[in-house]
């Protein structure tokens, strides 16, 4: 950034604070301590003060008046008087040196008075937050706590003027830092600042011990000899001769050079042993976990950097890492809470670090999961019984508070070798493996190449599926829903499609998962849920005689989502639906996930006339004491079931229950999976109502399902016309055409 720039941004940050400060005083200004003696000291501090300087002995230092002035103020009035005095005298000093031909900038004069107000703000903050009201801690402190009053005033005035001068100066300075314009410019006003604050130490004792007018007369006098003092002080060294002045003054510059440097010198030193020690403290909190204090992924990634460069070098061998993650760690943390979830992870870094010893590295990355690096590898079985050891370590049980917890873990196992060219692919595929091992349900797995380019091909599959939803390039299929009793078209199952413009056909089984896991899935459903309702609604409009319904899924994602009832409720509105016509379909797992809150949800959508049906039924783990609690319409049959009815009379029997639960419920059976004539008998002969599958129809494009509402009566001749095919292998008859 230019030094125009830092100069004007130092302002624009300075300049609200010194706002708000001289707000403070003016607000907070101590009216009832205005008196004559106030007058006289604001007169002197902001136009005589400046003028007043008393040069140190042996030195080029001047102690002015004005910073014994101002400290003065602060004890006998207060910060908010010295606050506004602080600011008048820095203002009127700067105009009036600018006056008599002064190089001084008007930005420049501006920001003196903003540092004067800022340090003086600071300085009566410390002072009330130490020592309360300054001029009370004068009058009735003794005098350790004078001292120490006049003391943290010196330092505070110092360090705040300096600071801020230091970094004004630094913001126009290209090569000079803060550090370089304070040591060089600012160190020695310390003197100054001290000095000043015992002078003003000596005149409040003073005026609090005699008569104030015979102290202003006593001023008056010694003012008077001051300036003639130093009148004949100047004469006398202009008499001088010049070769003693000249050698005075280098022996004195040389001895204050000398003080000075040895004064840098322990300065740096104290500031390079701190920085060594800030240093540590910052490498330590950047490469280390917060809560298990465990290296982080940081730590590893620089760790496995120089492992690739040792086996590049053919000075290293290979190395392994594993990469562990927590199973079901969040049903955990949700159920008993924060604070043991934070003891679990605690426990679980000292159990593997104690696992691990000294023969590698653990680490934990984030939330639940945790890595181990193993340097020094001997073969890929110690790896593989190593991993069989973290999963039997971690699933013994957890004593935390008096409460035993279980966990498991899911490890993937990456191994490390010169073909690796960045350290961050190393735990990539680690981490991939252990994704593939949680889905495998494996205990551990080892990664392999088809992997990644699995996982490339899914990030890939997500981007594109986020593009084929701002494309529209989702088409819904319709699935005929036949009444099994009469063999006529009862409704549809709306069934999503994907037409990839590059891939062609994509099965929902490769993309339905990705959607959910992205929360695609809710834009995705309301695409499905629009297209059918509108689509239904047509096809009735065009045939009044028809009563049809449409069945559309619904995930488990957009179950839970708090507006589910309003996208019901648009996409009727809009496609004019009578609601009782669409039925939403809803997995076992889903409802009960959180019964007693689906309890709720479902009756909100009933409110608004649409039907309900489990999808799925008997694949879950619905509970009867919830069952007739949901206010449901219809259980749909997994084709799972209807298949197995050609294996045998008892799985007929599965059936039949189902069939039997739902008359008792009160509830429509919808068969899904129906191809076989031998299928399509059995469940007419168990009272099942509705049916759907290859028997009757493959999903097809909405422009085909008008062929259904001509001829949906040559259903009825399947069992006489159908051409068949016999199956050896089931001995039944199937469907071929």
């Amino acid at each position: 950034m230019p030094p125009k720039n830092r100069e004007n941004l130092y302002i624009a940050l300075l300049s609200p604070c010194a706002l708000l400060a001289s707000a403070w005083a003016v607000y907070n200004f101590p009216s009832q301590r205005l008196d004559w003696q106030l007058g006289v000291l604001t007169v002197v501090t902001v136009f005589f003060s400046s003028f007043l300087r008393i040069q140190l002995p042996r030195t080029k230092i001047h102690v002015t008046i004005s910073d014994a002035a101002i400290i003065l103020s602060f004890l006998l009035y207060g910060g908010e008087i010295a606050l506004i005095l602080a600011m008048l005298e820095s203002g009127f000093t700067s105009i009036l040196y600018k006056q008599r031909g002064g190089k001084i900038r008007n930005k420049t004069i501006l920001v003196n008075v903003v540092n004067a107000s800022v340090a003086a703000f600071a300085t009566a903050m410390i002072v009330r937050s130490i020592y309360g009201s300054a001029p009370d801690a004068m009058l009735t402190g003794n005098t350790a706590t004078v001292v120490t009053l006049l003391t943290v005033m010196g330092f505070s005035q110092f360090l705040f003027n300096s600071a801020l001068v230091s970094l004004f100066v630094a913001s126009k300075s290209e090569t000079k830092t803060v550090v370089d314009v304070w040591t060089e410019y600012c160190l020695n006003a310390l003197v100054i600042y001290l000095t000043s604050a015992v002078l003003a130490g000596v005149t409040a004792q003073a005026i609090q011990q005699i008569n104030m007018m015979l102290f202003v007369a006593v001023a008056v006098f010694f003012t008077v000899v001051y300036f003639t003092y130093r009148r004949y002080v100047d004469d006398i060294k202009n008499t001088s001769a010049k070769a003693e002045q000249a050698e005075r003054d280098r022996a004195e510059q040389a001895e204050v050079h000398v003080k000075q440097l040895q004064h840098y010198v322990l300065k740096l030193e104290q500031s390079a042993e701190d920085l060594k020690r800030s240093h540590e403290k910052l490498r330590h909190a950047a490469y280390h976990d917060t809560l298990t204090g465990l290296p982080n992924k940081y730590y590893f990634v620089e760790t496995i950097k120089q492992l690739l460069k040792d086996c590049r070098d053919d000075s290293g061998r290979p190395f392994a890492v594993l990469f562990i993650d927590l199973n079901r760690f969040k049903t955990i943390n949700d159920s008993v809470g924060h604070t043991r979830g934070d003891k679990l992870i605690k426990l679980v870094g000292n159990r593997l670090t104690e696992l691990i010893g000294n023969t590698g590295i653990v680490g934990r990355f984030s939330g639940d999961e945790f890595a181990i690096l193993i340097t020094d590898l001997r073969s890929d079985r110690d790896i593989v019984n190593l991993a069989c050891k973290v999963t039997e370590c971690i699933a013994e049980p957890f004593n935390i508070f008096s409460r035993e917890l279980f966990t498991s873990a899911s490890v993937g196992i990456a191994f490390g070798n010169r073909s690796y060219g960045r350290a961050e692919n190393v735990l990539r595929d680690a981490e991939i493996a252990m994704y593939h091992a949680k889905d495998s349900k494996q205990k551990y797995v080892i990664f392999d190449e088809q992997m990644h380019a699995k996982a490339v091909n899914l990030l890939q599959l997500e981007t594109d599926l986020r593009k084929a939803i701002e494309r529209q390039e989702f088409e819904v299929y319709y699935q005929p829903i036949v009444s099994l009793d009469t063999l006529t078209l009862a409704g549809f199952e709306a069934l999503v499609r994907w037409n990839h413009p590059n891939k062609g056909p994509i099965p929902p089984s490769e993309f339905i998962g990705i959607s959910e896991s992205t929360d695609l899935i809710v834009p995705l459903t309301l695409v499905v849920l629009e297209d059918s309702c509108r689509t239904v609604s047509r096809l009735m409009d065009e045939n009044p005689s028809k009563e049809l319904f449409v069945s559309v899924n619904l995930s488990g994602k957009h179950f839970d989502h708090p507006e589910l009832v309003d996208h019901i409720s648009e996409a009727l509105e809009k496609t004019g639906l009578d609601p009782r016509c669409l039925k939403l379909e809803i997995t076992e797992t889903a409802i009960m996930a959180n019964a007693d809150v689906s309890v709720e949800m479902l009756r909100s959508i009933k409110n608004l006339g649409v039907q309900i049906s489990i999808d799925d039924f008997g694949t879950g783990y619905s509970s009867l004491s919830y069952l007739h609690k949901f206010p449901l319409d219809t259980l749909k049959i997994d084709r799972s079931f209807v298949n197995s009815i050609e294996r045998g009379s008892e799985n007929a029997e599965i059936v039949r229950t189902v069939v039997y639960l739902a008359k008792a419920l009160g509830l429509d059976v919808v068969a899904e999976g129906i191809e076989s004539i031998h299928q399509l008998s059995q469940l007419q002969q168990l009272g099942c109502e509705y049916g759907q599958g290859y028997l009757f129809s493959r999903p097809v494009p909405k422009d085909a399902i008008v062929g259904f509402l001509a001829d949906d009566l040559g259903w009825q001749s399947l069992t006489r016309t159908m051409p068949y095919l016999l199956d050896q292998s089931v001995n039944d008859i199937r469907l071929v055409g």
